[in-house]
C-alpha cells in the first residue's frame, strides 16, 4: 500500500497528481484501530533497536504551514518510550547556526545508534523557504540538492535507516485550519500573521516542493507523499510506512550474558 505513495528515485514528481483529500474505502473508526496495531507494533520494535543499540531510525517531516506535522508526531510516536525517541523541531537559525553551513545545525540532531528521531521540519527548509522567498538561486539550490543526497548517504551507509514524510494538504484544509486556530483558545498560540503571509506564496512552495521531491527521493531516503486533508487517513498511512520501516530493520533483543543460566538471586 504505501508504494503507491513513493516518491521514485530519478523520476519527475508532479504534486497535481496527488488528490489531499484521497478517500479511503475504509471508515474514521476502522483507520483509527489500524493505526492503533501500527502504534502497538512500532512499539514493540523499537524496544528491540533500543536494546540492540546498532541501528537507527530517522523520521523527516515536512509540510505546507497547517499541514499537520505535530498532530501526526504526537499519535504515532507518542506512546513510545520516550528514552529511545527524540523529536527536534527545527525554527528559524540562530545567528550562531548561520555562521555554519546549513546541515551543521541538523547533523548534531541525527540518531545514535538504537534511537528514533524525528524531525519536526528539516534541513530541507534551506532548500525551500530560501528558495520560494530567493534568497538563493538555482545554482545554489542545486549545489544544496547534491550535499544532502551526499549527507544522507554518508547516515544510511552509517547505520541509519531514513524515510521522509510530506504531508499533502489542500489550499482549502489549510484555510480551514488556520480558521479553526483564530477560533480556538487551546490554538491560538500556533496561528502567526507571518502563516497568512507564507499562504500568498502557495503556488510557489508546491513548485518547488516538486523539485525538492523530485530531486531528493532516493533508494537510501525515500521521500513519501503522504495526502493528509483526513487526519485518520494520514495517521494510518504515516503508521503503516514507520512499521515498514523498522520491520525491514529487523531488530532484536541482543542475546543474554554468557552464563546467566547458572545465576541465582538470593
Amino acid at each position: 500500500m504505501i508504494e503507491d505513495f513513493l516518491v521514485k528515485e530519478g523520476k519527475k514528481f508532479k504534486l497535481s497528481g496527488v488528490d489531499p483529500d484521497f478517500k479511503s474505502k475504509k471508515t474514521k473508526e476502522e483507520l483509527k484501530e489500524l493505526t492503533a496495531k501500527n502504534v502497538e507494533k512500532i512499539v514493540s520494535l523499537q524496544e528491540k533497536l533500543y536494546a540492540e543499540s546498532k541501528q537507527s531510525l530517522l523520521v523527516v517531516f515536512q509540510a505546507i504551514d497547517g499541514g499537520g506535522k505535530d498532530g501526526t508526531i504526537k499519535k504515532v510516536f507518542s506512546d513510545i518510550n520516550p528514552q529511545g525517541c527524540v523529536v527536534t523541531s527545527f525554527k528559524t537559525p540562530t545567528a550562531l547556526e548561520l555562521k555554519h553551513d546549513f546541515l551543521w545545525r541538523i547533523h548534531q540532531h541525527t540518531p545514535e545508534k538504537g534511537m528514533i528521531q524525528v524531525f519536526n521540519r528539516s534541513h530541507y527548509e534551506d532548500v525551500l523557504i530560501v528558495k520560494v522567498h530567493g534568497w538563493i538561486d538555482d545554482e545554489e539550490c542545486g549545489r544544496r540538492f547534491h550535499h544532502i543526497r551526499a549527507f544522507e548517504k554518508l547516515l544510511s551507509e552509517s547505520g541509519t535507516k531514513i524515510v521522509k514524510i510530506f504531508l499533502c494538504i489542500s489550499k482549502d484544509e489549510q484555510k480551514k485550519r488556520f480558521e479553526e486556530r483564530l477560533k480556538d483558545p487551546a490554538k491560538n498560540w500556533k496561528f502567526a500573521q507571518a502563516d497568512l503571509d507564507e499562504r500568498k506564496f502557495w503556488d510557489k512552495y508546491m513548485e518547488q516542493y516538486q523539485k525538492v521531491l523530485s530531486e531528493t527521493s532516493t533508494g537510501q531516503a525515500p521521500w513519501y507523499v503522504v495526502p493528509a486533508d483526513s487526519n485518520s487517513f494520514r495517521n494510518y498511512v504515516v503508521s503503516t510506512i514507520v512499521l515498514k520501516a523498522l520491520e525491514d530493520m529487523d531488530p532484536h533483543f541482543p542475546p543474554p550474558e554468557a552464563g546467566l543460566d547458572k545465576v541465582q538471586v538470593i
